[in-house]
């Protein structure tokens, strides 16, 4: 969130000394800026290396409706160009978050904690702010910093992810805004069909779920959608009430750190998933093998939590073993009943081979291949696959 001038120079200030391992010294030589889109560009490798190497980086963004621009405020312009230019170092990014409106610094492979050395760059950018254009021009200019990895993603969903760190995303948007008009009337479409429809057999399972076990006939699970963001999933019932989830997070956590062996089912088939698992009941098992236990999860669609097609949506204690890398499955769309994986490759896969298959998906969607993977999803679905 975006601080006032005046708000990071009343903070506790930082000791300079602690900045030396992140500013080189004046007198540094002045590098070009680069464009909104090659800054976007370089953001989104700067994401990718940091995935790989673990090495944390700090983005700042310096905004201001009017001082940015050229024109009437140029002299201001060349001022703050300057001092951005000599407080940075020659690794880091500079460049234009957006075009005449906010500027921007990528502080790479930032030593010790980032969270600290942000608020040491904030102060001390502020301080040569106020000090080279005054405290009125300067307290028109308001800074931000955001680390990567997020914090707050850090050991699980605490809150959304920080889309500054994402501007291709709005970017993507913005440019694929009818197709993602269309995926949404597809979405609310295809789920009001399937509950008017499939009411008779909603209210069939229903009673099964009701007669067969104790316990409510659906189950509610918090589950981590776009962007992080969590929401409540439903399904048909299918395990004994008051069961422990220790079975199934241990599991996980294996599957994800890519230590779980591939265990065979009735068929012969080598499959990456819990296959005893003792909490389901016996009509829970014929429900998780046609997946009509999934059948609720059409008003998780109609409400816009999820898509008819998308990646499945993980529990927050999977998405705390997840690797930043991971975590991208959660960003460009929306968490869905089916999916690429569903189709091609579902339990017979490792998992980094599903998040593989789940940012392909990302990466090239279109409203056709949405249709080609709900026409593939019965097949999958009778074939066992699913």
């Amino acid at each position: 969130m975006s601080q006032p001038l005046s708000d990071i120079l009343a903070a506790n200030t930082r000791s300079r000394t602690s900045l030396a391992t992140v500013i080189a010294p004046d007198g540094h030589s002045s590098h070009e800026f680069l464009s909104e889109a090659a800054f976007t560009r370089m953001l989104c490798i700067e994401r990718k290396r940091t995935e790989r190497s673990s090495r944390r980086f700090v983005l700042m963004l310096l905004e201001s409706d009017t001082l940015l621009k050229a024109g009437r405020e140029e002299q201001v312009l060349n001022k703050v160009l300057h001092i951005l230019s000599h407080s940075t170092r020659e690794t880091d990014i500079k460049g234009w978050y957006k075009d005449g409106f906010v500027l921007s610094v990528i502080f790479t492979e930032i030593e010790g904690e980032a969270r600290a050395v942000s608020d040491v760059l904030l102060n001390r950018v502020a301080e040569t702010l106020e000090e080279s254009l005054g405290v009125e021009k300067a307290r028109e200019i308001r800074l931000s910093c955001h680390v990567f990895p997020e914090d707050s993603l850090k050991g699980g969903p605490k809150g959304p992810a920080d889309l500054a760190l994402h501007p291709d995303l709005s970017q993507e948007m913005d440019r694929r805004k009818g197709s993602h008009v269309l995926k949404r009337a597809l979405d609310i479409t295809g789920s009001l069909c399937a509950l008017t429809i499939g009411s008779p057999l909603f209210l069939l399972i229903a009673a099964a779920v009701k007669l067969t076990s104790k316990g409510p006939v659906f189950y509610r699970q918090e589950r981590v959608g776009q962007y992080g963001k969590t929401f409540t999933f439903l399904k048909f019932r299918s395990m004994k009430t008051g069961n422990d989830s220790a079975i199934h997070r241990e599991y996980v956590t294996r599957l994800i750190a890519g230590k779980a062996q591939a265990e065979a089912t009735g068929d012969g088939k080598a499959v990456y998933k819990l296959a005893k698992d003792p909490r389901i009941t016996p009509l829970g098992s014929f429900l998780r093998r046609t997946s009509l236990d999934e059948l609720p999860q059409f008003l998780n669609v109609l409400t816009g939590e999820m898509s008819l097609v998308g990646p499945r949506p993980p529990v927050p204690y999977e998405f705390e073993c997840y690797s930043t890398w991971h975590k991208r499955r959660l960003l460009s769309v929306k968490p869905g009943i089916t999916g690429l994986w569903q189709v091609e490759g579902r339990s017979r896969v490792k998992f980094d081979d599903m998040v593989r298959l789940d940012l392909r998906y990302a990466n090239t969607w279109s409203v056709w291949m949405d249709i080609r993977i709900l026409l593939k999803t019965p097949r999958a679905v009778v074939s066992g696959a699913y």
